[in-house]
């Protein structure tokens, strides 16, 4: 039960929400969370890794950069994460955030 308590806590927070409704919409890094959430670095990473030890994000690297993705692996998260994007949708920061990250193009990041 610890760690599906771990879950909802992780989704208990206004920039780690936005970022799984982001993640939703394709995998990114931080430079690109970054150029949506306008937070620090830093913050996005603490962000990530909260995110990461309650299993709701894994991450790969690709050559020195790490993507991040939504967890679809398991069950019970990809449920609630599933759930989490389909009702905050009509959110206006979401939406905003969204269509924000049409203009992104993860080749022109200052970090690639």
């Amino acid at each position: 039960m610890n760690s599906k308590v771990e879950v909802f806590k992780a989704l208990g927070d206004g920039n780690r929400l936005r970022i799984v409704c982001m993640l939703g919409v394709r995998d990114l890094c931080v430079c690109e969370i970054n150029a949506v959430l306008n937070i620090s670095m830093s913050t996005i990473s603490s962000h990530l890794k909260v995110l990461r030890n309650a299993g709701l994000v894994t991450s790969k690297k690709d050559g020195r950069w790490i993507i991040y993705s939504l967890n679809k692996k398991n069950t019970f998260i990809a449920d609630i994460v599933n759930v989490t994007v389909s009702g905050m949708k009509s959110d206006e920061t979401v939406a905003e955030d969204a269509q924000k990250l049409k203009y992104i193009n993860p080749k022109n990041c200052a970090e690639h």
